[in-house]
């Protein structure tokens, strides 16, 4: 689920969009303004999505269940990427056909004073919902820059409603030049034009929100400096006098805004008892939990490097099958896909690390046997 201050904002954003779309619809049917009707569709559009943004954040907080094991945190990103597609069809596309339509057909703007005033009007609340916004999205940047800040966030409910609230911002400025132009030099087509420039600026937003949005419903990793602090706590357990002989490998995944899963595969010194590799686990899922608290779940798994580096293989093979490579050209991702991970600080092998290197990506490149192929045909 989202956090408790974007939720806040939301609200905020909704509230400010519903009353800015009412006075603009007025306006445009009073002064038969384009881009004052552009406007009015980007704030009842806004209106809408604000209102789904609130179902997804309820319907992600709901428990686990039989059907959903890990919980429903995924959906928010769900109605988020809805978000976007509706920013961009329904935002976008009326604006720009609006804009079209009076290029074809020009006619004058009246009662410009009822424009302004609505856009000045508009303007503030915007502004104020701006605000709210990127002073809840700065409290998390940690010293980012905006963009990176931005592009790193796994919040869509917040950077959805940060990028509308700004685009909202470049509308009314656009809607403001195009009516002045036209009511003060004549020029009919500006109106038309800011119409089909307001379509453009929702569209660039609708699309950039897709992509990162996509890119959290596949399965985005924890941020570097959760992924490096993670590392840490799970290394204080490896060496010759720890539990731990090597680390194999350590993956993230945000389910959700504040879900994080994390999934590690260590491989525990021979003959130490289980005892000592229960402690050294609840020890690791502890200390994780206390300095993450958004990790909601980990899986610590038990399996020698030379097992995981065929593992390893197997997966990147399975890959390289699916994709129709051949075994030369998966061998430069083969070759990343099983080397020891960064994080082990020198990972003890019974064999030299590159022998064992070499005979996993030649695990993983030789070909398949008809028996074998026919077998995994029969698996998928």
């Amino acid at each position: 689920m989202a956090a408790a201050g974007s939720t806040t904002v939301v609200i905020i954003a909704l509230g400010a969009n519903l009353g800015i779309a009412v006075a603009k619809f007025a306006a445009a049917m009073y002064t038969g303004s384009s881009a004052m009707l552009s406007e009015s569709i980007h704030s009842l559009v806004d209106s809408g999505n604000q209102g789904l943004m609130l179902y997804g954040i309820k319907r992600s907080a709901r428990p686990a269940d039989e059907k959903h094991p890990f919980g429903y945190s995924k959906e928010l990103y769900f109605w988020s990427f809805v978000v976007a597609i509706l920013l961009f069809a329904l935002g976008a596309g009326i604006s720009i056909y609006e804009g079209i339509d009076k290029l074809r057909h020009p006619h004058g703007i009246d009662n410009v004073e009822i424009i302004y005033l609505v856009l000045g009007v508009a303007m503030l609340l915007e502004g104020f919902a701006t605000y709210k916004a990127y002073k809840e999205f700065n409290k998390r940047r940690r010293g980012r820059g905006f963009l990176t800040a931005l592009r790193q966030s796994k919040d869509p409910a917040l950077f959805a409603i940060l990028l509308e609230d700004f685009g909202a911002i470049l509308g009314l400025i656009v809607a403001m030049i195009g009516v002045t132009i036209a009511h003060q030099l004549g020029y009919d087509a500006a109106d038309g034009i800011a119409s089909i420039v307001i379509g453009c600026i929702l569209a660039a937003i609708a699309v950039f929100m897709a992509f990162e949005i996509k890119a959290l419903i596949v399965g985005e990793a924890a941020d570097i400096e959760t992924q490096r602090g993670i590392a840490q706590i799970i290394r204080a357990e490896h060496g010759a006098a720890k539990p731990i002989r090597a680390i194999n490998e350590i993956r993230t995944m945000h389910l959700g805004p504040t879900d994080i899963l994390v999934a590690a595969s260590v491989d525990f010194h021979d003959g130490i008892p289980a005892e000592a590799v229960e402690a050294a686990t609840v020890r690791i899922e502890t200390a994780i939990k206390s300095r993450y608290k958004d990790v909601r779940r980990l899986f610590l798994e038990a399996q020698s490097v030379e097992a995981h580096q065929e593992a390893m293989a197997a997966e990147a093979r399975h890959e390289a099958e699916l994709t129709g490579a051949s075994p030369e050209e998966v061998k430069p991702k083969l070759a990343k896909a099983v080397a020891p991970s960064p994080t082990a600080g020198g990972v003890p092998t019974k064999q030299p690390p590159e022998r064992a290197h070499q005979q996993a990506i030649a695990i993983a490149a030789r070909p398949m046997s008809r028996k074998q192929r026919k077998r995994s045909r029969k698996k998928n």
